[in-house]
């Protein structure tokens, strides 16, 4: 699809209900590598943005770039036709609202994962590592062979903390747990490129892992149709250092009808963990929630909040403030998803384990390494 920038706004004022006299605050969206329709990152920037539009009668224009070199040219042409707020959706946008920022004074600009410079900038950034300690713990009392998988995005500081508090998580639920993390790549074509995913899925499944986190936009596919397509750890493919956890924990959900056909008696099923938006139901391979889910839940990481935020602070006007914002677990900034799709999945004495970590984060009691 052919993706240019959307000059042209949209009016909610009629049908808001609202006099024609009154121009709504326009907002610019740069979204990041993937699109708007990631399932991830920047759908969870989009599903913000358009709540906004409900709520708070915004007029939301959009540009994606079909090459992050062409990011610049679409921030500054929401800037030249006097948009309210620019938001650039990931931190590859940084340097481009820095440089427009700083010519158009007047305006408001944000950007999603790092912090711009200039006093009418803000930053939206999030502790990923304490949202991924959640969901790491889970991994940690789930898995049937202790051997759990991290398949990373773009190699960075960023996406580095969504391994470490994976990995702090795991290893509190389970010392004796081990993690392999390998990285897509080292450019920004590393959040598309769900076949590099998939390999490294693969392989890290060949050394007994059976449930693998991806914090790699939308190459983060990969590792689901993996995943979805594998279904299941038989035993005999076990490597020989790796053994079943004696309690099969999953053995009385219903499986969809070709599970043991494929997979047979003695096998474990395998899980991957979303990112950013809920992506449980993506592990839904039989259009039905009650048999087993593929997807063990997701590290959620509101994206969509911070941008309704920044945006409803514009409305305000008087509400807003440049600088860092940081949403945390103190701040329902990022969390863990729980659902109809994997219910099952997770045991009530996992969940109550949750609420005392969570609260421990919280107060400091635990702290959640972020490298």
């Amino acid at each position: 699809m052919k993706k240019v920038l959307a000059l042209g706004i949209i009016s909610f004022a009629l049908a808001a209900g609202l006099s024609t006299a009154q121009t709504p605050i326009r907002v610019g969206m740069a979204y990041d590598a993937g699109g708007k329709f990631d399932k991830s990152f920047n759908e969870s920037a989009f599903t913000g943005a358009q709540r906004a539009v409900k709520d708070l009668k915004v007029s939301v224009s959009e540009f994606e770039p079909s090459d992050p070199s062409q990011a610049a040219q679409g921030i500054r042409n929401f800037a030249q036709n006097n948009f309210d707020l620019v938001v650039g959706v990931g931190f590859n946008n940084t340097p481009a609202i820095t440089s427009v920022a700083k010519d158009y004074p007047q305006q408001k600009f944000a950007v999603v994962d790092d912090v711009p410079d200039g006093p009418n900038t803000v930053g939206l950034t999030f502790r990923e590592q304490e949202g991924s300690y959640l969901v790491g713990y889970i991994a940690g009392r789930t898995t049937s062979t202790r051997v759990l998988g991290f398949v990373g995005g773009m190699d960075i500081p960023l996406i580095h903390k969504f391994d470490a508090g994976y990995t702090a998580g795991v290893k509190a639920a389970c010392p004796s747990c081990k993690v392999i993390s390998q990285y897509v790549g080292t450019t920004p074509s590393a959040w598309n490129d769900p076949a590099k995913a998939k390999e490294i899925a693969t392989s890290q499944y060949s050394k007994g892992a059976d449930i693998i986190f991806s914090a790699a936009g939308a190459s983060g596919g990969g590792v689901q149709d993996f995943i979805k397509t594998t279904k299941c750890m038989p035993a005999f493919k076990l490597p020989g250092s790796v053994k079943f956890t004696a309690i099969d924990a999953f053995k009385s959900i219903p499986k969809e009808a070709n599970y043991e056909s494929k997979c047979g008696a003695s096998s474990r099923p395998v899980f991957f963990i979303g990112v950013d938006s809920n992506q449980n139901y993506l592990g839904d391979t039989d259009s039905n929630p009650d048999t087993l889910n593929y997807g063990l839940t997701s590290m959620v990481k509101r994206v969509d909040n911070a941008v309704y935020s920044v945006i409803n602070d514009v409305v305000k006007n008087n509400a807003w403030k440049s600088g860092a914002r940081t949403f945390g677990l103190s701040n329902g900034g990022v969390g863990f998803a729980l659902d109809k799709y994997n219910k099952k999945l997770i045991s009530a004495s996992t969940i109550a384990l949750l609420g005392r970590v969570q609260k421990d984060i919280i107060s400091g009691k635990v702290k959640v390494p972020s490298e």
